[in-house]
Order: structure tokens, then sequence, then C-alpha cells
């Protein structure tokens, strides 16, 4: 606490001399969206305007969601704080609690116009009906400029449903793209099915960014492009096996780009600290000068983005923790329960707890005996990769393994040594030379948990399987078909 209070006080430094010279927030958030990026490497996907945003400002190396699923991720953004101290909203489809603040409701009380267009905090409901968390609802950026009073500085949450499945099939083949240029994960088998898939997700990435391209536009138009901190981020990995609602970087690292005009003296910069995306609450209301709650589990980005240097600007984020809990209830009736993890990411290792092995870690693979009626895999969202890895795990050794990293169940501790092992496939905890590795991160993680009032690490956890469910899940093609 005597630490949380601290940080308030040094986060409450403004970074503005008066209320007319506060600076704009705009913060464009995709849905699903991986690293998959053309500032990161990417042969196909095509990003300008995400790639503009790094360019004049900061690229991020490893940046990570609190949890690899919609709701808690959003909530997390929104408070500053873990999903785990959220309550309820630490699960998909949850209630968000009145007791919590949102850093828009923050801003909206000291002056700022807020709003949201596209997919906000969700999916869910608020405790309070109609509660705007995110802001106030436009239909677009366009139609928030044009409602916004004069001279008020503004925060805005430009939201997306892409790239959210459904996909259209084919659609990247039919938009030209090469399929034997595309990197695919290892996670995957390399077949002709995959690499559609891929390529149609590439589409609705691309789709988001030329939402993105329309607001740096329009705030070009206003004027107001270098007074606007741009963020472009999202809330987890690709909606593909082994990536969305797992805990490795497939799922939990996702792509984060800065842009704050003349105020980032030294623009173009690549670091590679380990940032969480909790840290964009207290980063937004520090560079608009308000004081940042010390109840924020996130910290400040601001030195970061003011420094000159590039690779690691602050020795003290050597690591990152993050974590799960219920995505779907998908488990074998009648557990309700999710696949609880918690993970620490180090430039060396990876470390996960699987609270609950037992489980299965994508739901059941048996959709007749599903907690939900007729889910199927139900952590992992419906798609031709995974029906495809399904329907042919058993055609050569390749395949089933595959398929088992994805589907089939875990060992309580996994640990990856990302020197020899960069694409996380070869779980090195049962062997003795790497004893002392997993000591030290899991000491590190406990720590930070227990500083966070995670109710895992008091094995009080299982609460959050208690909490209502309002949503469905993928069911198996054909269920409920006569």
């Amino acid at each position: 606490m005597i630490r949380l209070l601290l940080l308030s006080i040094l986060f409450a430094v403004p970074l503005t001399t008066s209320a007319a010279d506060r600076p704009n927030i705009l913060f464009a958030f995709a849905d699903d969206w991986g690293r998959q990026a053309g500032a990161y490497g990417d042969p196909v996907v095509k990003t300008p305007n995400f790639d503009r945003i790094a360019r004049e400002g900061v690229l991020f190396q490893h940046a990570y969601i609190s949890s690899p699923s919609c709701t808690p991720s959003r909530g997390a953004v929104l408070t500053g704080r873990y999903h785990w101290e959220l309550k309820g909203a630490a699960n998909l489809w949850s209630v968000f609690p009145d007791e919590f603040t949102t850093y828009p409701e923050i801003l909206t009380d000291n002056g700022y116009f807020t709003g949201v267009s596209g997919k906000g905090w969700g999916p869910g409901r608020t405790a309070t009906k109609g509660r705007p968390v995110a802001g106030k609802r436009f239909g677009n950026f366009q139609q928030f400029l044009k409602a916004r009073p004069d001279n008020a500085p503004f925060c805005y949450w430009l939201g997306t449903s892409d790239p959210h499945r459904p996909f259209k099939a084919g659609s990247g083949k039919a938009a030209g793209m090469d399929l034997s240029k595309i990197d695919v994960p290892a996670c995957f088998p390399d077949s002709e099915t995959v690499r559609s898939d891929i390529a149609d997700y590439y589409v609705e990435v691309q789709r988001f960014d030329a939402l993105v391209g329309s607001a740096l536009s329009s705030l070009e138009e206003a004027g107001e492009l270098d007074n606007t901190i741009i963020v472009m981020s999202s809330d987890h990995g690709m909606p593909f096996p082994r990536c969305k609602s797992n805990l490795y970087d497939t799922g939990a690292q996702v792509p984060l780009a800065i842009r704050f005009g003349s105020k980032i003296k030294t623009a173009g910069r690549s670091v590679q600290d380990f940032v969480s995306l909790i840290d964009l609450a207290p980063t937004f209301l520090q560079v608009a000068g308000i004081d940042v709650p010390a109840t924020m589990s996130g910290r400040s980005l601001w030195p970061i983005l003011e420094s000159n240097k590039s690779g690691i600007i602050e020795v003290d984020r050597g690591s990152v923790i993050f974590g799960k809990e219920r995505h779907v209830p998908s488990q074998e009736k009648p557990d309700m329960g999710g696949y609880p993890g918690r993970a620490i990411r180090s430039h060396e290792f990876l470390l996960i707890r699987n609270y609950r092995p037992d489980r299965w870690p994508n739901g059941t693979p048996d959709y007749r005996n599903a907690a939900i009626a007729g889910t199927w895999l139900g952590d992992t969202d419906n798609g031709p990769t995974k029906t495809y890895m399904v329907d042919n795990r058993d055609k050569d050794e390749t395949h089933r393994r595959l398929y088992d990293l994805s589907f089939a169940k875990r060992p309580a501790i996994e640990l990856y040594d990302l020197k020899s092992d960069p694409d996380q496939l070869n779980n090195v905890a049962d062997k003795p030379q790497y004893a002392d590795a997993i000591a030290r991160l899991s000491r590190q993680l406990d720590a930070k948990l227990k500083a966070s009032g995670d109710p895992r690490a008091d094995g009080k956890g299982d609460f959050f399987d208690t909490f209502p469910y309002l949503g469905g899940g993928p069911k198996f093609p054909g269920f409920g078909r006569k």
C-alpha cells in the first residue's frame, strides 16, 4: 500500500500547465488481434496506420494483457487493475460491479468529453444498467468530434469487432494475399486450410487498421493530431487454437504502439521493457494532470514515452504477470468452472501455473457432456483451423502433437525456455536443471499476486466460478439440428 501511495503522488505530477493545454486521448482497441502487423515484421498483413503510429511514436515489443479473454481484459484496461481484482468481472460474460471506477469516468469528472464506439467493455452487463464505463456511446469518431464542446479535451475509445470470428471464408485469397508467404505460427499444422484461415483473419486486421487511419485523418483535419496521445492495441491474441484464452504469447502478448506528437522527443523507438495494458489507465490520467488512484495496480508508461532510449528503459520492468479465470463454462457437466491459471513472463522464461489441471484447458472435446449443452471445446472459437486440427489429429505424429498442445489436459506447472524454444511448445518443468528457475519465478509470481490481492494467492480463488455466466459458447457444428 505504501508503494501504491508513493506511485499515486508521483503520477500526480501534471504534464500540462492549464486546463486548455490538456491533451486528448484516442485509444484504438481491436478485438482478438495478435501481433500480426507490418511493424512487427509480418510479411503479408498490411497495417500502414499501426506502422505509422509506431514510426512516429514508440513500439512496444513486450506488451501483455491481464487476461486473454475479452471481458476481463477490457475491465482491467478500464480500471488499471488486474482482472483478479475485479471480483465477478474477472470472467467472460460477467457483471461489472459498481464499486470499480474506470479511467473514462475519472476523466469525465475532471472536465473531459468522453465517448466510445464499437466494442467497449464486455461482453456482459454493468450492475447499474446503462452505466457508461467507457464513455457515452457514439456512432463513430467523426460524430463524436462534431458533438465535442468547444475547447474541451476529449478521451475516445475507438472499438471494433475486428478481427473477431467469424471470418468470410476465402476473403484473404480473394483480396490477393499470397498464402505461400504467410508465417504460420508453430502451434498450427501447416496446411492450405490453415493458411487460408489466417489470410481471412488478416482481412479483418486490415479493416481495423483502416478504421484507425480514418480517425487519424479526422484528427489531422481538426488540427488535433499532435495534441492527442494515440494508443493502438488489442484485448488479446488471435481467435485460434492455443491463442485466445491461453497464457502463451500467442494469447497473452499483444501489439502496442503509442504516438504523442512532439512530447515523444525521440520517435521510432523500439522498447523491450515488459508492460501490461493495465499501465494505460495511469498513463492517461498522468498526461491529463489528474491524480492516479492508489487502488490502480498499473504503472504509468510516461517515463518510457519521454525517454530518448530504445531497448530496455526501466530496469525493473524485467517481467510481467497475467492470468485467466473462467472464459466459457465448457467443462463436463455439472462443472460450471473455468480453467484458472497465472503466469509470469521474463526475457528468459514463461512460467504458467494451472490451478485445475484436472479440467480441460480449452473445454471438453465431448460436446454431448458439456456443462452448456452442445458446447464443443468451448474456450476455442469455432473456425476452419480448429476443425482441421480436430479432424486430422490422427493423420500423423505432428498433427497429433499439435492437437494435444491445444486441446489435451496440461500439468500443474509449465515452463518454457525461450532461448531454445521461443514458440513455447516444449514444457521443461519436469527437467531437474530448471528447478532453480521454477523456484525463483514462483517466488516472484507469488509476491506480485499477493501484493495485488489475488484470491488465488491465498487459496480462495474458487469463488470466481460462483459468479453467474451470462453468455453462450461455441456449439458443436450441427448441434440441435433435426
